[in-house]
C-alpha cells in the first residue's frame, strides 16, 4: 500500500499539532503560576485552544478507526472520551474566577496528555518507518523489517 505511509505522515503532522496545543496550554498555567500572566489574559489564551483541540483529537481517533488502524484507536479512545466527558459536562474553559483553585490539576491533567502525545508520537514514527520499509521494499519482505527491528 503506497498511502500508507503518506496517512502515518498525516497522523504525525496531527500528533505533533497536538503535543504543540498542549505544550501551549502548559506553558500558560506555568507562567500564571510564576505570575507572568494575569488571569484573564491565561483564559482567554486557553479558551481559545482547548475546542480546536479537541476537535483535532476527535478527527485523530476517528481516522484512526475509519482507517483501520484498530489499536491505535483504541489507544487513543480514553482521552478522546476525557475530553469528551469535559466538553459535555462544561468543564473545558478556564473560568477567570476559579482558574487559581484549578491551576494544579490543570497543571497536571496538560503533563498527562503531554506523556500520551510523547508516547503516542513514538509509535507513530516507528508505524511511520516501518511502513516506509514496507513500500520500498514490498510487503512480503519480512527480512527489511526484521533489520529495522534488530
Amino acid at each position: 500500500m503506497a498511502w500508507e505511509p503518506i496517512l502515518w505522515i498525516f497522523f504525525a503532522i496531527m500528533n505533533i499539532t497536538l503535543l504543540g496545543l498542549n505544550f501551549y496550554q502548559f506553558l500558560g498555567f506555568s507562567d500564571l503560576e510564576a505570575d507572568y500572566l494575569n488571569p484573564y489574559e491565561l483564559s482567554s489564551r486557553i479558551n481559545s485552544v482547548i475546542v480546536p483541540e479537541y476537535l483535532l483529537h476527535g478527527a485523530f481517533c476517528i481516522l484512526f478507526l475509519v482507517t483501520g488502524h484498530w489499536i491505535m484507536f483504541l489507544l487513543s479512545l480514553p482521552p478522546a472520551y476525557y475530553n469528551l466527558k469535559r466538553y459535555l459536562r462544561q468543564q473545558h474553559l478556564i473560568d477567570v474566577t476559579e482558574v487559581f483553585r484549578v491551576l494544579n490539576a490543570e497543571k497536571k491533567a496538560r503533563i498527562i496528555k503531554l506523556g500520551f502525545y510523547i508516547v503516542f508520537f513514538g509509535l507513530i514514527i516507528t508505524r511511520l518507518a516501518i511502513s516506509v520499509i514496507h513500500a520500498v521494499f514490498g510487503d512480503d519482505d519480512d527480512d527489511a523489517v526484521r533489520w529495522f527491528l534488530d
